[in-house]
């Protein structure tokens, strides 16, 4: 029997590379984003079920139930990214004065944004469908190697994820459904850092890397493949690193 997936944030990138190895395993996947466009034609490319849902919001969220198979096997919590790059005050602002009221609010709307999209949205989804999460199931969300370099407020959402699914996963551990954190580090071939990235960074973070390439989102799809297969029935409360050896603070 098919299993269900639900893939949030499966229009480009790292999502949309789960999506596809799933939907290639001939399971009935359903993907979900903000952006319609894309989001639709990811879904005809690859067979899947889309959705437009923006994972921070509660209503949003609640409209998306009726919307999925009565039946979840695997929810990949996958939504999410740095909103630091794309708000001014996110990658520091004017330079003025940070202790003033205006800076102060700037500050925290970019921190909550990011806590917002990177961990609000994994917890919320998951309360959503808790009841319909299936015995011998599986919960994977995505985190990041920022969860332990110290980046800002996208690094302490990250390690906020990580520390969130330890309860969940004793939660969880009862009715025979892991859950786990699978933690990239840099991956090419994605929208993470918007037009940020130079040259010179891209080969730096290579360099810092044990096996000198950069990761790709089918590295990342095989990962959350095996922790949401039978093999990986054993494995919960985990974060799998995969960074090509990338550790430390460089």
């Amino acid at each position: 029997m098919a299993r269900g997936i639900l893939v949030t944030g499966g229009a480009t990138g790292i999502g949309l590379a789960v999506a596809r190895h799933f939907a290639d395993e001939g399971e009935t996947v359903v993907i979900t984003g903000r952006r319609q466009a894309p989001l639709e034609a990811a879904a005809k490319e690859i067979g899947a079920t889309a959705v437009v849902c923006d994972h921070t919001d509660p209503q949003a969220v609640a409209r998306l139930l009726p919307r999925l198979p009565g039946r979840l096997d695997v929810l990949v919590n996958n939504a999410g990214g740095n909103t630091d790059f794309d708000t001014p005050e996110g990658v520091g602002g004017d330079g003025g004065d940070g202790a003033t009221p205006e800076a102060l609010e700037a500050f925290a709307r970019a921190f909550r944004a990011n806590l917002d999209a990177n961990l609000l949205s994994a917890a919320l989804t998951t309360k959503a469908v808790e009841g319909r999460l299936a015995p011998g199931g599986a919960v994977v969300s995505i985190g990041s190697i920022a969860a332990d370099k110290g980046s800002g407020a996208y690094g302490a959402a990250k390690a906020g994820l990580a520390s969130w699914n330890l309860g969940l996963a004793r939660e969880l551990g009862p009715r025979g459904i892991t859950a786990n954190v699978v933690a990239p580090g840099y991956i090419a071939d994605t929208e993470f850092f918007r037009d940020h990235l130079t040259a010179e960074r891209r080969a730096q973070l290579i360099g810092s890397t044990a096996v000198g390439r950069a990761g790709t989102p089918g590295d990342i799809a095989g990962a959350v493949a095996f922790l949401a297969s039978e093999a990986a029935r054993d494995i919960t409360a985990q974060v799998l690193n995969v960074n090509g050896g990338e550790r430390g603070t460089r």
